[in-house]
């Protein structure tokens, strides 16, 4: 989709009145959130002409950088860019959302601000190299999409010069299809066509080669009995199988054993949090 937003142009000067952070980008923040009557809604964050940015800092060898934006009706996005000798780095995204703002949360159960945290995906960019991103790239944690485009961005600017010299996000590169080995799901069959005189021809023997062996597919997942307690009482009840399908060069599906899994959260007034680990790294959250 489309998204309205405002471009944010941040040029931070050090003592010397030299450039040491400078960045330019739009973004938009697509939020659930819960109404009054108690159902979820989907609402669009925009960035406002009158965005500032107080609290942004230079950074130096021992100091991450901080890029900081507030906007609209008390809402702030900062992240942190963390400096090593060859490279700088995004860290944590912190965004900051008010649900009096009226107009955006019309209805919101949850008055006042939400901040939620999330780990930046950026690898690392090479000193004195710009990073770069003109497409969309989407950032996901809990009820929120942070999406970003038209990105330019260098911190620990060297001698207060902004570099011509560019990295570009994957969204960016050029990319060729892979190659995908067959399966039971993306074999097709050419439909038979009668012969005509028009499309029967001669062609030389040949012997077929058998078809690939399709991989074994991943069983069901075992179900799970997940449950979390506030005192004496049980606050939070699950029953579910669960599997992961990640998205990487070649598909990954990941059962999540509920034998080896441990269940933690808690329960609040209005909210509760079950977050599951499997021991293996692999941590759900609802």
């Amino acid at each position: 989709g489309f998204f309205q937003s405002y471009a944010v142009e941040v040029d931070i000067k050090d003592a010397s009145n030299a450039t040491c952070l400078y960045a330019n980008w739009m973004m938009s923040f697509l939020i659930t959130y819960e109404s009054n009557n108690g159902d979820y809604k989907n609402t669009t964050l925009n960035l406002s002409p009158n965005a500032t940015h107080n609290g942004s800092v230079c950074g130096n060898d021992t100091q991450a950088a901080l890029l900081a934006v507030q906007f609209g009706e008390g809402h702030s996005w900062s992240i942190n860019i963390t400096k090593t000798n060859e490279t700088y780095q995004g860290d944590f995204i912190t965004l900051t959302y008010n649900t009096n703002d009226t107009a955006v949360f019309p209805d919101a159960k949850r008055k006042g601000p939400v901040t939620v945290l999330m780990k930046d995906p950026a690898g690392p960019v090479q000193l004195n190299t710009v990073f770069v991103c003109h497409n969309y790239f989407v950032i996901e944690a809990e009820n929120i999409k942070q999406i970003f485009w038209n990105v330019t961005v260098q911190a620990f600017v060297q001698n207060g010069t902004v570099s011509k010299k560019e990295t570009r996000c994957p969204a960016d590169r050029p990319t060729s299809a892979p190659t995908v080995p067959p399966t039971i799901a993306n074999v097709t069959t050419a439909p038979t066509v009668p012969p005509t005189i028009a499309n029967v021809t001669t062609a030389p023997t040949t012997t077929a080669s058998p078809a690939p062996t399709p991989p074994k597919p991943v069983e069901n997942p075992d179900t799970g009995n997940y449950s979390l307690k506030s005192g004496n009482k049980t606050c939070f009840l699950a029953t579910v199988g669960l599997q992961l399908n990640v998205s990487q060069d070649k598909p990954l599906l990941i059962n999540i054993n509920p034998k080896t899994t441990v269940a933690d959260g808690a329960c609040g007034n209005t909210t509760a949090t079950l977050k599951l680990n499997d021991g293996n790294s692999t941590l759900i959250g609802f």
